[in-house]
């Protein structure tokens, strides 16, 4: 079989079948309010049971007129779109195939679909599929759009323009939400039409034999591909000599499948969206202004002024595509992802105009009891102003986001599922009424951290917040400073995040289950810890103590804390590998014998170190090491203290400045001269001006160690 042969040869993918129950599927967001928005069609045209069938041809020839049939790309949002939904008994089930993997759509675009095509192939090479897979004619379908849904009968298929030719099936099925036409009023809509409607607006009929199975499972993947893949400039593109699927399909799937599977951030999502919207509407004026410069040909200022904004939005264009790119790779959402997303934090609300402090209180549901008991053990004359306004709210969310500058949140006892996560900007205080086990926040969806603090001072008590399938961690500090006294974090994927420069108190908490760090904390930071037990995650506290040209060491202070049963170190110090740009020299004393100095000449040539006699030694590192080092995958350096027994902060304070000659005398390869180089500054860099009274056991790999990355 040739490669052409291969690269359009039908997959061989299974196909899910619309069982019983059609009136259970969702219903779809091409409807209602929606579809009269999209089609631009006033509500009250359609509230009227009679009207003209002119305003259904207005809607149903708009998007024609606006652009090809074959490059729409007006449904912006990301989401999974479920066509079907409530509908009447009478219509016939459909073959399901929007529940396909990401593998499926896939191996789907990649082998069959586009294969190596450049964008301005992609037209011929769908075209040239959908010619060796579809069912010329023979099959019913559902013609699905904004307005209406009717069944119908495929006649023949133009895949040159996407199209297909239907008539009418006996009996006339027709449903709508929004308008009712009979059999003769639609007939006219399709003569109008000249009976080809969009391929990607059929959904075909389930046929016991499964003979149109493969039929259904293409036209999902036009459908598919012209709602999340395809953009409207795609084909414009100047650099037309690129493989589209790697540069174009592959992200954009991913990006959808992320977003499916709430691995992105909230913030991400909207901005994206925010981002593709602007962007749509900024190719259309180019386009259009483009078009009218062709048009004249007179060189008059009118046409010069033309240029000078087309050249701008072209500029506008460009910059926008870009972010769309960076946003669609993997590697670079990570980075923004971890950088706060790349996008501007919450604003702090300030002080109320009023001046005055509000108290918010959360509850499921107030009793008069509950009410009595809050008021004299929490609100009482000792802890708040009798004065103070109080706002009843029944989500912990809401009232946070309604909360200003000095006002305090109290949470009743109660399990919270939280849909979002919070951005606490204002300094407030939020506070839980009763035991932590008892207050329980429990976060709904993946991508986004739980808390994300980013005020002066923000307080946080009392509370227990549980993550569950999560890829982003349980509280992040951003900048200020955040206490956190007396509450439980079940975290899954990473623990508490205390960002560059930004502080944290943490006294008497209980944090366990992370995949990752219990506490990361990165350089210039401030981090004191005080009574808390962190237990059961893959390390216990991660130091990020890097890029000490930029950076100041962070700051940590730790007493009577209990690290254990974590699966690596109960404390890891991370740093970057040296940059192998440039030589690292470090001290070596003037050697006095000649058969000392021959010695280590002998020595530093085995290990491709050149020695600069009385002076430094220089390292040339091996490519292998080189190329080894990544951000993503460290290399264990050292090992310290590896038993299991109970270990307490006199261990690492001695291992901390204990001097590096048993290690040079063991090995003196280039890593470990510079580990013990760096773990003699570890104390004169005062990384902990305090460490006392804390215990460390049964740590899987001991209680501290280094590691390069």
């Amino acid at each position: 079989m040739s490669e052409e042969q291969q690269r359009h040869s039908p997959p061989a993918e299974a196909v899910a079948v619309h069982g019983e129950g059609a009136s259970e599927q969702p219903e779809s967001p091409s409807l209602g309010d929606r579809g009269r928005e999209e089609a631009g069609v006033d509500s009250d045209e359609f509230n009227s049971p009679s009207g003209s069938t002119d305003q259904v041809s207005t809607c149903l020839f708009q998007d024609q007129k606006e652009s090809n049939v074959n490059c729409d790309s007006s449904n912006k949002e990301i989401t999974l779109k479920r066509i079907f939904h409530g509908r009447t008994a009478m219509f016939p089930e459909v073959v399901e195939t929007t529940q396909l993997s990401y593998y499926e759509r896939y191996k789907a675009y990649q082998d069959y679909i586009l294969g190596d095509t450049k964008p301005s192939e992609v037209q011929e090479f769908i075209a040239e599929y959908l010619e060796k897979v579809l069912e010329p004619y023979g099959w019913q379908a559902i013609w699905s759009n904004d307005i209406f849904e009717v069944l119908v009968e495929v006649t023949d298929v133009e895949t040159s323009s996407l199209r297909a030719a239907v008539k009418l099936t006996e009996p006339f099925l027709y449903e709508s939400e929004m308008y009712s036409l009979n059999m003769e009023a639609m007939e006219s809509l399709l003569e109008a039409k000249e009976h080809l409607v969009p391929l990607r607006e059929l959904y075909v009929v389930f046929d016991e034999s499964g003979e149109f199975d493969q039929t259904a499972l293409a036209i999902e993947h036009i459908r598919f591909f012209y709602q999340h893949i395809w953009r409207i400039w795609d084909e414009d593109d100047e650099d037309d000599d690129f493989d589209y699927f790697v540069r174009c399909c592959e992200p954009r799937l991913k990006l959808y499948y992320d977003i499916l599977e709430d691995r992105v951030p909230a913030d991400l999502i909207a901005e994206y969206n925010h981002l593709l919207s602007k962007c749509e509407e900024t190719y259309k004026e180019f386009i259009k202004l483009r078009n009218n410069i062709s048009v004249s040909d007179s060189e008059s200022e009118l046409n010069n002024v033309s240029m000078v904004e087309g050249v701008k939005l072209c500029e506008e264009l460009d910059k926008l595509k870009y972010k769309l790119q960076i946003m669609e790779s993997p590697l670079y959402r990570y980075v923004l992802r971890q950088d706060g997303y790349g996008l501007p934090g919450k604003q702090a609300k300030g002080i109320r105009s009023s001046g005055e402090k509000v108290i918010h209180v959360v509850s499921s549901s107030m009793t008069i009891n509950l009410l009595q008991s809050l008021l004299k053990e929490k609100l009482n004359p000792d802890s708040f102003i009798q004065e103070q306004a109080m706002e009843f709210h029944s989500d912990p969310l809401a009232a946070i986001n309604a909360c200003y500058e000095g006002d305090a949140v109290i949470i009743c006892p109660g399990c919270y599922s939280v849909n979002g996560y919070f951005r606490i900007a204002d300094s407030i205080q939020v506070e839980g009424y009763g035991l932590p086990d008892d207050i329980v926040l429990l976060k709904e969806g993946k991508g986004d951290t739980f808390v994300d603090c980013t005020a002066t001072c923000v307080k946080i008590s009392n509370l227990k917040f549980i993550q569950h399938d999560a890829t982003e961690g349980i509280l992040c500090v951003r900048k200020g400073q955040t206490i956190l006294e007396s509450c439980v974090l079940q975290c899954d994927s990473t623990g508490v995040v205390l960002k560059t420069t930004a502080e944290l108190r943490m006294k008497n908490c209980d944090l366990y289950g992370a995949k990752g760090a219990g506490i990361e904390i990165y350089p210039s930071s401030t981090c004191e810890l005080f009574g808390n037990d962190i237990h059961h995650c893959k390390e216990g506290i991660l130091i990020k103590n890097f890029m000490e040209q930029l950076y100041d060491v962070p700051k940590i202070t730790m007493m009577n804390n209990l690290v254990h049963n974590h699966e690596d170190y109960g404390i890891t110090m991370s740093k970057f590998a040296i940059n192998f740009t440039k030589m690292k020299p470090f001290f070596v004393p003037r050697l006095t014998s000649d058969v000392e100095q021959k010695k280590l000449q002998s020595d530093f040539k085995e290990q491709n170190l050149e020695l600069n006699t009385g002076c430094c030694v220089t390292q040339q590192v091996p490519d292998l090491l080189i190329d080894g080092c990544n951000p993503t995958a460290c290399e264990e350096i050292v090992v310290l203290n590896p038993t299991d027994t109970a270990e307490c902060d006199e261990a690492i304070t001695n291992e901390l400045i204990s001097t590096s000659a048993t290690k040079r005398e063991q090995s003196r390869s280039r890593l470990n001269e510079t580990v013990e180089s760096e773990l003699n500054n570890l104390m004169s860099q005062e990384i902990f001006p305090s460490i006392v009274g804390n215990h460390f056991k049964k740590n899987g790999k001991g209680s501290f160690g280094i590691v390069y990355c």
